[in-house]
């Protein structure tokens, strides 16, 4: 028998069914008309019930909360669904949370609950764990109606799916030398200073508006005139990350295999080396952050390193600041896969290159109107020049293997660096050695790595422990 067919009836219903079926042919045989419409009724009755199921479509409101909207890899999160129908459902029902497979089996609720809200809503608690990065999405709920009988039964999906943004954890990492030169070359805030006198280059004349706990009376009373301090010029220093998430780096070496979430999850395409990587990126990511650094976040071919992720909250943005600006950068490395080929061809100058928000830029397809993949090659000129536009700071590339030939194309971006790093992921160490001879031979403090490696040992080997300087108002708890 169908399985359409089979889950149209309950048992119940279905032991109507085959009564009235016997009752039919009794009335056939003795001839009885009472039997006759006994057996109509038995037939009737369970029918009657499912079609009345199928005209009247409950009407629900699904409410779904996160305790937190993006949680990190191998940290629970508490969901709280609340259901609520306008009209009165004598009824029960059993709902059943759609969730990915990667979340194991999906929890069963009965409704109405056993004790409904004020306002008659049924809520219910679970929480999820995820030991992998992605954007998952969780829900609809589907349910299973019987009628008043239990003679029939209807499944419905009720509400939309929610999206969980899982992020990829950070790991703490040693502190290195990283910072450059002081000034305007970005490490440490620079106060002005003058010859004639500090005081003298350090305020100016009282403007409407000043509060007075700025005036400097010293200055006042040399100047005959009320004097106000002025605010430091502040640098703010700056870095550089480059991330490689071409499929051709993380995949096809030795031992190397893409795989994909499975059905129901996020289709994440990434690979054991590019998920080392990515940790290795957010890390640095926090560390710099953390430190005090402007972060600007790039891909191998110059366009915004998150410009891919559906889970970007901006695809379009490249610097970011502060704890804010590492929480963005923790939600669009959540759900960056492997680029398959090369980007499409930009667009010309005169397009709209303004930022754009929400989540979903189409894969391959460089942000902004930038010319970063005019010659469609990794390392090309195009990064180069963006490179050369930026303050010179530190310079941090997590990339995968390389071969000869763009380890010699980036090999001159460690000259637009105060400090040059990079960590070449890869399947065996060997594999690496003819891009880890260029990198060094061009300034560049490289190593290599296994997915297998510790990132903070890796990290550790770009310089002895040094305390770098950290403003007081960012510290490693303000990191959300």
């Amino acid at each position: 028998m169908d399985s359409a067919i089979t889950r149209l009836l309950t048992p119940r219903g279905w032991g109507l069914v085959l009564a009235g079926v016997a009752a039919l042919v009794m009335a056939q045989v003795m001839g009885r008309r009472d039997v006759l419409v006994l057996a109509v009724f038995l037939l009737a009755l369970p029918l009657v019930s499912a079609l009345a199921l199928r005209l009247v479509k409950p009407v629900f409101d699904v409410e779904r909360t996160f305790s937190s909207s993006t949680v990190e890899t191998g940290v629970p999160v508490t969901v709280l669904l609340s259901l609520h129908t306008p009209r009165p459902v004598r009824e029960s029902a059993t709902m059943r949370e759609g969730l990915p497979l990667r979340f194991g089996e999906s929890p069963v609720f009965r409704f109405p609950a056993r004790f409904p809200g004020p306002d008659g809503a049924s809520t219910y608690e679970y929480q999820l764990r995820s030991t992998r990065r992605g954007l998952f999405p969780i829900g609809p709920v589907t349910a299973e109606f019987q009628d008043l009988f239990g003679l029939s039964r209807r499944r419905h999906t009720l509400g939309a799916a929610d999206s969980l943004v899982v992020s990829p954890a950070p790991r703490l990492l040693p502190r290195t030398l990283l910072g450059g030169p002081h000034g305007t070359e970005g490490s440490v805030s620079s106060p002005r200073r003058g010859n004639p006198s500090e005081d003298d280059v350090s305020t100016r004349e009282y403007r409407s508006g000043d509060p007075m706990r700025r005036v400097h009376w010293a200055a006042t009373a040399r100047h005959g005139e009320l004097m106000v301090r002025q605010e430091e010029p502040v640098t703010s220093p700056g870095a550089t990350l480059l991330i490689d998430a071409r499929e051709g780096s993380h995949t096809g070496g030795v031992g190397s295999s893409l795989w994909m979430e499975p059905a129901g999850g996020n289709g994440l395409s990434t690979s054991e080396s590019f998920e080392w990587a990515v940790t290795a990126a957010v890390s640095a990511a926090a560390h710099l952050v953390e430190n005090g650094y402007s972060l600007h976040l790039l891909d191998v071919f110059a366009r915004p390193g998150l410009a891919r992720s559906p889970s970007a909250p901006d695809p379009r943005q490249r610097t970011f600041n502060g704890p804010g600006g590492l929480q963005d950068i923790a939600d669009g490395l959540a759900a960056l896969g492997l680029e398959s080929g090369p980007p499409d061809r930009p667009r010309g100058p005169g397009d709209d290159a303004g930022t754009g928000g929400g989540r979903g830029v189409p894969g391959g397809r460089a942000a902004g109107g930038d010319q970063s993949a005019a010659d469609g090659r990794a390392f090309g000129d195009a990064l180069l020049d963006s490179l050369a536009q930026r303050r010179r700071g530190p310079l941090v590339a997590v990339l995968g293997r390389l071969s000869a030939e763009e380890a010699h194309r980036l090999a001159p971006a460690a000259d637009y660096a105060s400090r040059a790093c990079a960590i070449l992921v890869v399947d065996r160490l060997q594999e690496a050695a003819p891009a880890l001879a260029v990198l060094r031979a061009g300034g560049w403090d490289a190593e290599a790595a296994t997915p297998e490696s510790d990132v903070a040992r890796i990290w550790a080997a770009f310089g002895a422990p040094a305390v770098l300087p950290v403003p007081a108002s960012i510290t490693r708890e303000d990191r959300p």
